[in-house]
Formats: structure tokens, sequence, C-alpha cells
């Protein structure tokens, strides 16, 4: 968060705002989050245009004030984000308000679980051409979990230029032969 740290007062006042709850402070993905017996409820943050909360499973949020949005549709099913570009958006007690439904919300055992993507997964050309003249790496590439495919297929896949995806693959190809997918290290904040 130091490098928004332009927001530093707001945030302030958003953690003071949720410490007033019986929610418990931890750290997770490198920002506050807040747990109700260890299932997240809410989080915090602030970003170079602005900053905000996030509620895991705000999907089962009202919204009488019309706040929330979801950053990332048709990709993000249950959380949800309130977003802020001033000090003076926060209103402490319709944020109490959204604290306290997501917190009934998680006694209630509310929640969207995530579903597994069993889909065959589509190996780009180029990664396959590679496949076929390096049998090692073609093995530990069939060795790796489907999550762990699909990441790295989606990597490749997503470039727009030959010249990016070349250099992806060749960025990819010893954690391929380590056996590590290519977003592990953000897996266990």
């Amino acid at each position: 968060m130091e490098e928004n740290s332009h927001y530093g007062e707001e945030l302030k006042l958003i953690r003071s705002i949720i410490n007033k709850t019986e929610l418990v402070e931890t750290i997770k993905w490198s920002a506050p989050t807040y747990t109700l017996n260890g299932k997240n409820v809410v989080g915090f943050s602030a970003f170079k245009n602005h900053f905000g909360l996030w509620f895991f499973n705000g999907v089962f949020l009202k919204d009488k004030h019309n706040l929330l949005i979801n950053a990332q549709e048709n990709k993000t099913i249950a959380l949800r984000q309130m977003r802020f570009t001033h000090k003076d958006q926060i209103n402490e007690a319709t944020l109490l308000e959204y604290i306290k439904e997501a917190t009934e919300n998680q006694l209630l055992g509310k929640e969207i679980k995530p579903t597994r993507n069993t889909k065959p997964v589509k190996v780009p050309a180029k990664l396959e051409h590679v496949f076929r003249d390096n049998k090692d790496v073609s093995n530990a590439f069939k060795a790796l979990t489907l999550r762990k495919q699909r990441e790295y297929c989606d990597y490749i896949s997503s470039a727009k230029l030959e010249v990016t995806k070349l250099s992806r693959i060749e960025k990819i190809l010893p954690l391929i032969l380590k056996g590590v997918g290519l977003n592990d290290k953000y897996k266990n904040c």
C-alpha cells in the first residue's frame, strides 16, 4: 500500500470503522482482510485512482445505497467492491450497515463456493510445437494440474503479438520443468 500512500488517511479511517465490528483483522494478499470464524468477509486497499472495500460474498448484499460494483463482469461471481476517490465519500453508518449485513450473511453460511473448471485444456499451437521438440517439457506439462496447465495456456493465448507469445513461452519453460504453476507465488498469501 506504500505506493498508494496518498490514500493513507482514508485507509486509516476505513480500518477504524471496520475495527468497531466483531471481525478479526488479518493480512491476506498483502492487504488487511477481516474474517469471521476463519472465513473472509471484507477487505480494503488503495490503488492508483481509488481506494475501497471488497466484500467476499458481496453478491448476497442488498446494496440499498447502490454502492457495490462487480469489477470483473463475467469473471467474478461473489465478490463486490465499494470504491471511493475522496475521504468525504466515506459514510461510517453506511459502511457499518454493509459490514453488519455481510457478517450476518457469513453467520448464515451464505457463500458461493468456487467451482472447478473441468473443460479440456486447449494448448496453443506454439506450445504444441515446443512439446513435440522437447519431451521433457511435454511430460512435465502433462504432470501439472489442469489449473496450472490452463494458466499457462491462457497466458500464451492472451498475447496478441507472435513475438510476445514466443517470449512468454521462453519464460514459462523453466517453471513447467520445475512443476510449478504460473501464479503459484500468489496462491499462498
